[in-house]
């Protein structure tokens, strides 16, 4: 049976996502990002593509490693201006029936009882197609910033974000029973005050006593997506996530890293075939592969070398600034996105600095296929069989034309060979991708949090603080 693939469109409230550079290009139109039409078209043109969703990424904070300042970052529009993704839920969701939005929102800058309501709101008001990206966050200007003088040791923004994720599934599945709200009007009755609780939640980061400020949204807990290629990224992936997002050059290290993701889910408890592992790529499509390699190396023409090394430095913690063009890359201690140069010294090739910033001109840390759609049909239906991962996050090089080209010439082909969808399913985002119910599965960490009271209980019980513990199959201890 041929396996379907999953697209999601990759994009940022911003001018210059992935391609630094490429907004100069004359039919970009990612300068536009700050009218909600732009935003609103774009939703459409996926929609009829039969995208999973519109995935947005965000950061707090701004580039300034590369050589030390800002500077390039601002003058090429490297993620700066940019604007907060989850406003953009409400008026996407009005201008499609189907498309799932994923908002990245940071654990490192949001308190979980306030973002609890900002999530729920978003997903009652998109009928349940809200996702959330739980990022830990990477650049220590955003902790500046807001009062802190670094972020945290990488590992340690994962135990904060156990935490942060704890109090958000007491309150999204435990503080309001199914069934508490009864909109009883000849009683006067709206909610039945027994069966909402507070959570009594004291950790180690974070003490949230009091009840959930909204009644239970289509999804509850909304859909989780995770990018986590660390050892402790896959980890808190593996436990958490429903949907992961990895980049590689290499079909091995990505096999490599959709088979342990999904070991590393079954240690938890969890069915490793509802996790959907999504690869970062960027497709340059068009009528033939001349045509497609013509449109390329027009793209390539606008990349920004310096725009490029601002993101390779920000990702890496890595100062590329200080080393010539024809530097060979070693294998630095990075302070940021440990995973990124890790994968780079691990592939055969001997990089340069100036391979480094060609590579990421166009599409970022991703792979690129670039081909007319059969060629590039083959390439992916060829990653997605010998990998073991379940689709793409597609970069864009130019907005929205890559996603329209994707829709127009890639969908059709993928779709005659029966290798992607040709509608969506009925229900929420998460409905949409399993097929199964709105809520999370039993099998997920979020759901020995629905009884909050047995939960409280037990923790009393063990005379402890309240945290977020599991055991070895990856559940909380029953009450």
């Amino acid at each position: 049976m041929t396996r379907q693939i999953h697209f999601n469109a990759f994009e940022m409230n911003c001018v210059g996502h992935q391609s630094p550079g490429l907004w100069a290009h004359p039919r970009d139109r990612s300068w536009q990002y700050k009218d909600v039409e732009y935003w609103t078209g774009l939703a459409a043109t996926l929609e009829r593509g039969i995208f999973d969703g519109i995935f947005i990424a965000d950061v707090v904070g701004y580039y300034d490693v590369y050589k030390g300042s800002a500077y390039h970052a601002i003058e090429q529009a490297a993620q700066i201006p940019v604007n907060d993704p989850l406003q953009l839920a409400v008026p996407i969701s009005m201008a499609t029936e189907h498309l799932g939005i994923g908002i990245t929102a940071s654990t490192t800058f949001e308190h979980p009882y306030t973002f609890a309501r900002r999530l729920s709101t978003a997903d009652h008001l998109t009928k349940g197609r809200v996702g959330w990206n739980i990022v830990t966050s990477y650049l220590n200007s955003g902790a500046r910033n807001v009062g802190d003088d670094a972020l945290r040791r990488h590992d340690d923004r994962y135990d904060v974000a156990q935490e942060y994720l704890e109090v958000l599934y007491k309150l999204f599945e435990g503080s309001w029973e199914e069934g508490a709200v009864v909109r009883d009007r000849a009683n006067r009755v709206f909610a039945i005050p027994e069966k909402v609780h507070e959570i009594g939640h004291r950790g180690k980061y974070f003490e949230v006593p009091g009840y959930h400020m909204c009644e239970p949204s289509p999804q509850r807990t909304p859909l989780l997506y995770q990018a986590g290629a660390s050892g402790a990224g896959k980890a808190f992936a593996a436990r958490n996530a429903e949907c992961v997002f990895v980049g590689s050059l290499s079909k091995s290290v990505l096999k490599a890293y959709a088979s342990d993701i999904r070991r590393r889910a079954a240690e938890s408890g969890r069915d490793p075939r509802k996790l959907l592992i999504y690869s970062l790529v960027t497709v340059i499509v068009d009528e033939t592969d001349a045509k497609a390699q013509a449109r390329f190396d027009e793209y390539r023409r606008y990349a920004s070398y310096d725009g490029s090394l601002v993101f390779m430095s920000g990702w890496s913690g890595v100062d590329f600034g200080q080393f010539s063009p024809t530097d060979v890359i070693r294998d630095i201690p990075p302070n940021a996105l440990t995973s990124m140069i890790e994968n780079l010294v691990s592939d055969s090739r001997s990089w340069t600095v100036n391979d480094l910033a060609t590579w990421g001109g166009v599409g970022g840390v991703g792979q690129v296929f670039v081909g007319s759609p059969t060629t590039v049909a083959d390439q992916l239906q060829q990653w997605v069989e010998e990998t073991d991962i379940d689709g793409f996050n597609l970069a864009y090089a130019v907005t929205p034309e890559t996603f329209e080209s994707i829709v127009d010439l890639l969908v059709p082909e993928l779709q005659r060979r029966g290798a992607y969808p040709k509608a969506y399913r009925a229900g929420t985002l998460r409905e949409k991708l399993f097929g199964e119910g709105p809520y999370l599965p039993a099998d997920h960490p979020a759901a020995s949090f629905r009884d909050i009271e047995a939960v409280k209980k037990a923790e009393r019980q063990r005379g402890e603080s309240p945290g977020f513990a599991l055991d070895t199959a990856g559940q909380a201890p029953a009450a």
